[in-house]
């Protein structure tokens, strides 16, 4: 049973940082291409940050510069580095491990950040 575990989430002022991590369970989890997404009340989800199992990223524009993505295969947990945050980044943040060989995507329970002073 393939279960993604989010964690790291909270409170933080502008400027400040969080790092979220994702432990994956009951997947190859090398072969993945592991996401981080986010969602606000009443808009879609959206693409932050993407990882290969080769450690490729990419970005959305938005978050370039300031949120990095990284993964540890032996440890099977993606993690995103959040600094120099915003109002803006305020979202329900989900990990997401997707197969592109079998159409295959799991999502986790997601995490809160709240970016306010």
């Amino acid at each position: 049973q393939v279960q993604l575990v989010e964690s790291g989430g909270g409170l933080v002022q502008p400027g400040g940082s969080l790092r979220l991590s994702c432990a994956a369970s009951g997947i190859v989890f090398s072969i993945y291409y592991m996401g981080w997404y986010r969602q606000v009340p009443g808009k879609q989800r959206e693409l932050v940050a993407r990882i290969t199992g080769g450690g490729s990223t990419n970005y959305a524009d938005s978050v370039k510069g300031r949120l990095t993505i990284s993964r540890d295969n032996a440890k099977n947990t993606v993690y995103l580095q959040m600094n120099n945050l915003k109002p803006e980044d305020t979202a329900v943040y989900y990990c997401n491990a997707a197969r592109v060989a079998t159409l295959s995507s799991q999502w986790g329970q997601g995490t809160q950040v709240t970016v306010s002073s």
